[in-house]
């Protein structure tokens, strides 16, 4: 049995989706709904049972996780659920929601001498001042901007510090973008909110730069389709030599504006954008450059070429925005 938590979010449905494409239907998925139509992405899928968070955790504070596993055999834990909002104020519950939670499970997994491989995130890269090289060594001088990127961070320091991070796999995703991300409400990429704003209006609104080596829209980030980052992801499932940090990225720069015109592209629409002023609530803490090193990776095996954004963009306009579909549909 496999358990995938956030397996109905952005990132987990698409490793699903992937399990499925391998044969692999033996899968406990776990996750909080709520009020959103995050359930739309759980119906193209095939899984064996589905928990609701709260309950879940309820099995592995008792120590009976193994009743819900056919057998009691736990194969590994894919652990992509949690709160990922990096405006999230409330640092009680992101410690207990992304942290001691993925303590939990990352003991739960060990103890089962199951493979272990959860969400970290780009985020505890901060501003970029050390880099962004996925070595284990280098984690204590990584200084986060906001509490989710540091509530991440506690738990790669926590592993590290217990020893245990080289058997298990920690994967800072960068921006990763794509369908079944409806439900993310102002997490959602720029790829969605473009197409919902050029569809409506004809122009899309960027932050305009306020460092001068920036031109307005010319920000960049390292952007990573979701079908490309589930694939780094199960790399890791299927390949189970391999420890420690890894980063999950395109590997390269892409500006705003590029982005923008890729779903100007894909929509058939002319270019229009308009630049706003960045809210002072966020300057402080924003990011101008994120680039992921992928060496590290490539070196434990791993050689399929990363979607060019505008072939990646193009998919995900044209093959699930515009007919409403999901992965699996």
């Amino acid at each position: 049995m496999i358990i995938v938590t956030g397996g109905a979010g952005l990132i987990g449905s698409a490793v699903v989706q992937r399990l499925n494409h391998i044969g692999r239907e033996d899968i406990l998925i776990v996750d909080h709904l709520g009020l959103t139509d995050k359930w739309r992405n759980l119906a193209p899928l095939r899984f064996t049972d589905y928990l609701e968070k709260d309950a879940f955790e309820r099995l592995l504070d008792s120590g009976t996780t193994a009743s819900r596993l056919p057998g009691g055999k736990l194969d590994a834990v894919i652990h992509l659920g949690a709160c990922s909002a990096t405006t999230e104020s409330d640092a009680t519950y992101l410690i207990r929601n992304n942290f001691e939670y993925s303590r939990k499970l990352a003991l739960t997994a060990l103890a089962a001498d199951a493979r272990f491989i959860y969400a970290s995130s780009a985020a505890t890269y901060g501003d970029g001042e050390h880099g962004f090289i996925d070595n284990n060594s280098q984690l204590p001088q990584l200084r986060p901007m906001n509490m989710y990127g540091y509530s991440k961070q506690l738990f790669d320091l926590w592993a590290l510090r217990l020893g245990i991070l080289d058997k298990i796999v920690g994967i800072k995703y960068f921006n990763v973008y794509g369908p079944n991300e409806q439900h993310k409400a102002e997490m959602r990429s720029l790829v969605l909110k473009a197409y919902e704003q050029i569809g409506s209006t004809g122009t899309l609104r960027l932050f305009k730069s306020h460092r001068p080596e920036y031109g307005d829209g010319e920000q960049l980030r390292d952007f990573i389709y979701v079908k490309d980052a589930a694939a780094m992801t199960l790399h890791f499932f299927q390949n189970r030599e391999a420890g420690g940090i890894f980063n999950v990225g395109g590997g390269t720069t892409v500006s705003w504006n590029r982005l923008a015109r890729a779903v100007f592209s894909a929509m058939d629409r002319p270019v229009s954008i308009e630049y706003i002023d960045m809210p002072e609530s966020i300057r402080a803490t924003y990011q101008y450059l994120t680039c992921a090193d992928t060496s590290k990776i490539r070196s434990a095996g791993y050689s399929e070429p990363v979607t060019p954004v505008e072939v990646a963009v193009a998919d995900y306009v044209r093959n699930y925005l515009v007919p409403g579909k999901k992965l699996g549909d």
